[in-house]
Order: structure tokens, then sequence, then C-alpha cells
């Protein structure tokens, strides 16, 4: 499992990011995701023969967001 983080732009609610956490989660190979809206950040876990960084914030885009890998 990878675990990685990404800061998102464009949340304006708490079910903005619920919004995103549950798309995340409908990603094949994604074990769990937690979006906070008070940090404006995702951390996702997934199984990177699954799933991609890339597909992650493709998703995080399609739903009219923005985001950035950290670190």
């Amino acid at each position: 499992m990878k675990k990685t983080k990404l800061k998102i732009s464009g949340m304006h609610c708490v079910s903005c990011a619920m919004n995103i956490e549950w798309a995340l989660e409908d990603i094949e190979g994604v074990k769990g995701s937690k979006v906070s809206f008070a940090k404006q950040i995702a951390e996702v876990e997934f199984d990177e023969s699954l799933a991609k960084e890339e597909n992650i914030l493709a998703v995080i885009v399609k739903l009219g967001y923005s985001g950035e890998f950290e670190g």
C-alpha cells in the first residue's frame, strides 16, 4: 500500500470534501481516503498495482477542483 497527500483548492464547504472522498473511494485500488475541508488536503491510501497517482488527481480535477501532490 502507498499513501499520498494532496493539497486541494476550490473546496467551499464540508460537502465538497465528502464528494471528493466518495469519488476517490470509488477508484479501483483505493483502500481509503480522508479529505479535510479545514486543512484543504486529501490523504489517500491505495494499491499501486491497481491505481496510480495520476488517476487520483484526474478524479479530483473532473469534480471541478485542483490539486497537487505534497512532498
